[in-house]
């Protein structure tokens, strides 16, 4: 195995405020780049980023920041082939569709995990340059097959933090420090009705992508999501490697919520009700003895000094960036939303049902969007990205793969009932749109955004500097979370 030398990673400071990892591209560069240089931790959204490099090169890749970023990308044919397939000069055009890209497969070929490689590279890359502060990237358990390549790529940017929810990252740590020695890895596949016998992995070999070269590497921290005492207590003694800490999440925070623990109860507007099973044991979290971070809802200064007294190292906010000048949602959203705050018209949505993944996500009722009855049933039901499918047993012994949000007769074909598709939007599409990434289809029309945010996000306006203001930097945001905070001790 030969290895290509790089640069040492500079020391780490644990940091008060943990950007979140938001949505497909909201947590872009441009953001966790602004977050980091303010001296907190700028976290990348990891999701689908394969799918948003591809789709910004058909744009023409404005600025060059992309091609910018390939041509410091260890593999310079690997680059070039990207860049020779996807790359349109000028742009392909309003009316064009873009080319084909979805969520790997169990087996992915190697141009496929290529560019999931080469797209998460890119990301963190961008992320920290020019500044010395430290990034992380974010990534969803229960997106299983690009996991590992899209590991790697951020690991060859020198990604600093790896932050992972939705599910139980309990195999993640050991992959992390199995790539940090260049070996190949594999991740167990959540299959339903796997049989006791089975054996469903993802695999990913570094050494076999790139023909035997291998930057080195420096194993970032890990830091697992969870809604439960329980949760953090498990992964800290019986995960596969180190974890460095926790980010605890309540249910008001944006994207997916944890379901209610006990008894399935709504309320009369059909959001699940979250009860004192709820309420994570803060003093079992403690006696950890891991540094951690309280989420939902805690985007204001006097939230910081309630998570500071309980003992927590800080908090993760995320509404408040997601609508700030450098969060990567369309600027007709942000302005939008900015104002509908400003007249206190905002209504968040606790959907149960919105996501393929059966876990309950916060909806923002906007006009023109996938929110409202009337687009999601006009709407042809279509699976093409596949991020959030699931994989089941075949008959054979095989793993085949559905989706509730695809079509119903395709679904039930596959096995699935169809009561579980009423109701499931396409989030994949959804907020590819959000960002300006929607799909064109072919009767003219394109994907329409699905906006996520936590039941915070009318204080955004605090950021606002002025009444005449009209949006926010995410170094407004950072100046005033932390007016009266010390600033964070060095970690080694």
């Amino acid at each position: 195995m030969r290895r290509i030398a790089m640069s040492s990673a500079t020391s780490r400071v644990e940091p008060v405020i943990i950007q979140g990892g938001m949505g497909v591209a909201v947590s872009g560069w441009p953001l966790a780049r602004a977050v980091s240089h303010a001296g907190q931790l700028g976290v990348v959204s990891g999701t689908a980023l394969d799918v948003v490099l591809a789709r910004r090169l058909q744009l023409g890749d404005i600025g060059g920041h992309m091609r910018r970023a390939l041509a410091e990308f260890p593999y310079p044919r690997m680059a070039q082939r990207i860049l020779g397939r996807y790359f349109v000069s000028g742009g392909c055009g309003a009316n064009r569709r873009f080319l084909p890209t979805r969520a790997l497969s169990p087996e992915p070929t190697q141009e496929e995990q290529e560019l999931v490689v080469a797209a998460n590279f890119v990301e963190v890359f961008l992320a920290k340059e020019g500044h010395d502060g430290v990034v992380g990237i974010n990534y969803l358990e229960k997106i299983q097959t690009p996991t590992l390549a899209s590991l790697f790529g951020a690991m060859l940017a020198r990604v600093d933090y790896v932050l992972m929810g939705a599910g139980i990252p309990r195999a993640i740590p050991g992959v992390l420090d199995e790539l940090a020695d260049g070996h190949a890895v594999e991740l167990p596949l959540n299959v339903l009705g796997a049989e006791a016998d089975d054996h469903f992995v993802a695999r990913f070999d570094p050494l076999r992508l790139s023909g035997g070269a291998i930057p080195w590497t420096e194993r970032p921290k890990f830091l697992a999501i969870i809604a439960s005492a329980t949760l953090a207590n498990m992964l800290a003694r019986k995960a596969s490697g180190r974890v460095d800490g926790f980010v605890i999440e309540g249910p008001t925070a944006g994207g997916h919520n944890a379901p209610p623990r006990g008894p399935a109860v709504s309320n009369d507007r059909g959001e699940p009700i979250y009860g004192e099973r709820d309420v994570v044991d803060l003093e079992a979290i403690r006696a950890l003895g891991l540094p951690f971070w309280l989420a939902g809802s805690f985007g204001s200064p006097q939230r910081i000094a309630e998570a500071l007294d309980a003992g927590a190292a800080g908090v993760q906010v995320g509404t408040a960036f997601a609508f700030c000048e450098e969060s990567g949602l369309t600027a007709d959203i942000k302005r939008r939303v900015i104002e509908a705050c400003r007249r206190r018209e905002l209504d968040v949505f606790t959907d149960p049902v919105a996501s393929p993944t059966g876990f309950p996500f916060k909806v923002l009722r906007l006009p023109g969007t996938m929110s409202e009855s009337a687009q999601y049933e006009t709407r042809q039901r279509i699976c093409d990205l596949g991020f959030l499918r699931q994989a089941f047993r075949q008959n054979d012994g095989t793993v085949g793969w559905r989706c509730p949000g695809e079509p119903v007769a395709t679904y039930v074909r596959k096995g699935g009932a169809a009561e579980d598709t009423c109701g499931r939007k396409c989030l994949c599409n959804g907020l590819l749109a959000n960002v300006g990434l929607g799909q064109r289809r072919p009767n003219g029309q394109s994907e329409l955004p699905l906006v996520t945010c936590g039941d915070d996000v009318p204080s955004i306006v605090q950021f606002l500097k002025s009444p005449e203001a009209t949006s926010y930097s995410a170094d407004d945001v950072v100046t005033h979370l932390l007016a009266g905070v010390a600033a964070p001790a060095t970690a080694s």
